[in-house]
Order: C-alpha cells, then structure tokens, then sequence
C-alpha cells in the first residue's frame, strides 16, 4: 500500500471565499472532514477476528458506513500530501494544460479512492486510471514553473466526494488490502500559499 499521509486540515477562510461557483456549491452540501485517516479507519473497519475480540469493532464500523454510504464529504488534501498529481499535456499557446490525478487518497493504511481497483501492480500497490483535471497556468506563469508546483508539491487540493462502499484486493504475500470505494465528485487545485485557483474538474 502506497505511504502517503493524506491530512485534512482546519479551512482558511480564503478557500471558502475563492472557490469556483460550481465547486462551493458541491462543497456546501457536503460535511466537512476533520481528518482522512479517522474516516478511513471508521468505514472500512480494521478489526481482529471474532475470536478476538473484534465483533464489536466490525459492528461499529457497520453503522458507520450504514451513515456514510452516499452521503457527500468535502476534504482538504494539503500540499505536502499532493503527491498525486502529475503534468499532463501543456498547450503553451493557449497557457493551458492538464494535470493527471491518481485518485488514491492514503488514510490508516487504507485509502479512499475514485471508484474501486480491480488490480494491483508489481509492488502490491492498486492500480487507478488518472482524472484529467483541465488547468490554467497563472498569470505570469510558465509550463516549467507549473512543473516545478507540482513537483514540489506546492499545491493543493479540494475535494468532494461519495463513498459508496468497500473494496478489497489480495495483499502482495498474503491477505487483504481494503479502501473506501467513493465517487468523486469535484477537485479544485489551488495555488497552496494563495489559493489562486489552477484547475477544476466535475464529475458528469
């Protein structure tokens, strides 16, 4: 499973205020994640077996999803954690470009994906397609220093989205891995420090 400490963080004033109309109308149907790996943790339930005690931890995790399960959820992924996005294809003339997403969002050794992988690669970790989010580069901003946010994961994402249920897939060695199966339904990419707005994409 892929180590990357995906963190909800308390929301600036700035991104409430700055949020495309589209994407805040999303957001404010949606109830606000403290933090990823809690949720994670809450609707996938890793528990012990019965036999040791963990029913009770499979039975709370239950009625937790019971509560969940297509409801929206808004969430924060903060720059240091934005390790899921790549430079796509770059129109220079036009200052436009595509920013690929793996939408895999990493919480309590689980994650919350974008639909729910069938398979996993070489190293045991589960395969998404990219979402092609469709960006702008700021103004006075060329490719290379979109290139140089993105590697350095200066920017941040927005994101609204539904769970839906549970996958599971074999652990490269033996056992199980486990995620939140969800449907995104928006990403805003910003700008970390100023939360200038780079891209958005909304799920049709």
């Amino acid at each position: 499973m892929r180590c990357l400490l995906s963190l909800v963080v308390l929301i600036p004033s700035f991104v409430l205020a700055d949020a495309d109309a589209r994407f805040a109308k999303l957001r404010d149907q949606a109830e606000p994640l403290t933090a990823v790996a809690s949720f994670v943790e809450k609707y996938v339930g890793e528990c012990a077996s019965k036999l040791l005690g963990g029913a009770e931890c499979e039975k709370n995790a239950e009625i937790f999803r019971r509560g969940a399960t297509n409801k929206k959820f808004y969430m924060i992924i903060t720059e240091d954690s934005a390790g899921v996005l790549q430079m796509g294809e770059v129109k220079v003339g036009e200052g436009t470009l595509t920013l690929n997403l793996t939408p895999f969002f990493a919480g309590a050794n689980s994650a919350i994906t974008h639909g729910a992988p069938s398979r996993t690669d070489s190293d045991g970790n589960p395969v998404l397609p990219f979402i092609r989010i469709p960006s702008q580069l700021p103004d006075g901003w060329n490719p290379g220093m979109m290139a140089r946010q993105v590697q350095s994961k200066a920017l941040r994402l927005q994101i609204v989205f539904t769970p839906q249920g549970v996958w599971t897939l074999p652990r490269k060695g033996g056992g199980t891995i486990k995620g939140v199966k969800a449907k995104l339904e928006a990403v805003l990419v910003t700008v970390g420090r100023s939360g200038e707005q780079v891209g958005l994409w909304v799920n049709k």
